[in-house]
């Protein structure tokens, strides 16, 4: 589908409190459009109850710069503010951006081509793929990872950065999804993203130049737990049918997507299948091996070489993998995984025998059947998310389609 008549695309630039950032960063965005920038395009900042001087630095930028705007909200929320700005927008495609402006303003374009050419329905930008080039700080990095592995765990995602503050979604997309979207806070990003991809919307990721702002005041523990919480919610009313992502799927002609619960609860009744083999097969390895060596050896050999099997039957009949491409990064990380479910037993029995001399049998058993329990979650979990999670590959750059007006007017 291609949008018709004059495309525009309108920037929102959620604000609390940037009274230092917000004038120098909004005229380096504004001369970026007006000079580099091939599509009409407005900016609208956000002010979503700020106490300082934002309100008065903003009605001064949209009074003196053309295709400026403002705002003002008096309940605070980012999910809030862009929710209200979208919504009363009448431009084509509606992009947000932090505005510290830590993405480099030349990836904005390969960011809303997709969507003004009708390729895609939302776009977002991402610091998590090899050809992304970023500067952060190594806490930052570690919870953003973290909590992208949270969500492939829980919701079975597949978009690699649900958090980053670089976003588009084209307007006729957002009046059917931004209703359905409850929180009004940080989790906004992550539920807009979910949402459209169960609807079976295509969402387009744009790797991107990031530096990390030092001057970042996100409370991490508040919005750690209100995000744990929205992926209960989110999760929770999900599973329950509560939302009508039908509707949206058939608005825009999308193919219908597998049930993400029925899909989970097939790769784990498959996984399981595999471990009760493998368990089989590791005790028939173990015992024709004993004969020959130790019993260390013959159990480290039996363990590693089910170990292979069992990454070879799950990347085929769990994950669906196909093909020899990436077939040797599947085993080393499934011997990496390997190794990470042999220390957790090894390092309960030495615990344990730290613990007391000599445990009872029973106390042995049971401690390295809870033991094993653990290490299986962990394996699944790591081969969901991990293991056969491949590098995406590297996304072309989008020249302005020949079809398109490339006529500013601001």
């Amino acid at each position: 589908m291609q949008i018709p008549g004059r495309h525009r695309v309108e920037i929102v630039v959620p604000v609390l409190n940037e009274e230092y950032d917000l004038g120098p960063n909004v005229r380096r965005l504004r001369e970026f459009l007006d000079t580099a920038f091939p599509f009409p395009a407005e900016v609208c900042i956000a002010d979503s109850g700020s106490t300082d001087a934002t309100w008065e630095i903003g009605c001064q930028l949209a009074a003196e710069l053309p295709g400026v705007r403002i705002v003002r909200l008096e309940q605070r929320g980012r999910g809030r503010a862009l929710k209200r700005a979208w919504s009363e927008s009448t431009a084509d495609v509606l992009a947000y951006m932090d505005v510290d402006l830590s993405t480099n303003l030349n990836a904005l374009l390969p960011l809303v081509a997709p969507l003004l050419a009708g390729h895609s329905d939302v776009a977002i930008g991402t610091r998590l793929v090899p050809a992304s080039r970023v500067v952060r700080r190594p806490l930052r990095e570690f919870i953003s990872r973290g909590y992208n592995l949270l969500l492939r765990a829980t919701l079975g995602q597949r978009f690699s950065d649900a958090q980053c503050g670089f976003k588009a979604i084209r307007a006729d997309v957002a009046a059917e999804l931004l209703p359905l979207v409850q929180d009004t806070e940080w989790f906004f990003d992550t539920e807009l993203l979910v949402l459209a991809e169960r609807a079976g919307l295509r969402i387009h990721e744009v790797p991107v130049d990031w530096v990390d702002d030092l001057d970042s005041r996100v409370a991490i523990v508040k919005t750690a737990v209100e995000d744990l919480r929205g992926i209960a919610r989110l999760s929770r009313d999900l599973g329950r049918g509560r939302i009508a992502l039908e509707p949206v799927r058939q608005a825009f002609g999308r193919p219908a997507i597998a049930d993400p619960r029925t899909a989970l609860a097939t790769r784990v009744l498959r996984f399981a299948g595999i471990g009760v083999l493998s368990t089989v097969a590791y005790a028939l390895l173990y015992l024709g091996l004993r004969h020959a060596m130790p019993a260390q050896v013959a159990n480290v050999l039996a363990l590693l070489i089910t170990a292979v099997g069992n990454t070879a039957l799950n990347r085929r009949i769990t994950f669906g993998v196909r093909g020899v491409e990436n077939r040797g990064r599947h085993q080393l990380r499934g011997l990496v995984t390997f190794a990470i479910g042999w220390s957790l037993t090894a390092s309960s029995l030495w615990l344990l025998h730290t613990a007391v001399a000599v445990p009872a049998p029973g106390v042995e058993i049971a401690v390295l059947t809870v033991a094993n329990l653990a290490a299986t979650v962990v394996r699944f979990c790591l081969f969901q998310t991990w293991i056969f999670d491949d590098d995406a590959p590297t996304l072309p750059t989008f020249e302005p389609p020949a079809v398109l007006d490339t006529t500013r007017s601001n």
